[in-house]
């Protein structure tokens, strides 16, 4: 079953989180098997979310195993330190069968 991560970032430096994390992260998503829906700023919170600089993420991976095997990764814990600072971020992963 397909699985997919949303992220829900607050960032402070946008240069600096685009094309350091963001650009590392991306080519690690591909060699773990996932693939980017939508990965855009400017999300308008409309219930529980008071700040207003919310950039949304959402990826499609085969497997919820997939997408935590590149979570967990060593890799991926180095590139995450690149986000440290200039972005707070909550992330879930949920399996969900296709909509049609």
């Amino acid at each position: 079953m397909k699985a997919y991560m949303l992220v829900r970032a607050v960032i402070h430096d946008r240069e600096k989180f685009v094309n350091g994390y963001g650009a590392e992260a991306a080519k690690l998503v591909e060699k773990f098997g996932g693939k980017y829906l939508v990965r855009a700023p400017g999300a308008i919170p409309l219930e529980g979310i008071d700040d207003q600089q919310n950039s949304v993420v959402i990826s499609e991976w085969p497997s919820k195993e997939a997408a935590q095997d590149f979570w967990n990764s060593d890799e991926y814990q180095e590139i995450k330190k690149l986000r440290e600072d200039i972005a707070e971020c909550k992330v879930l992963v949920i399996e969900a069968d296709a909509i049609t």
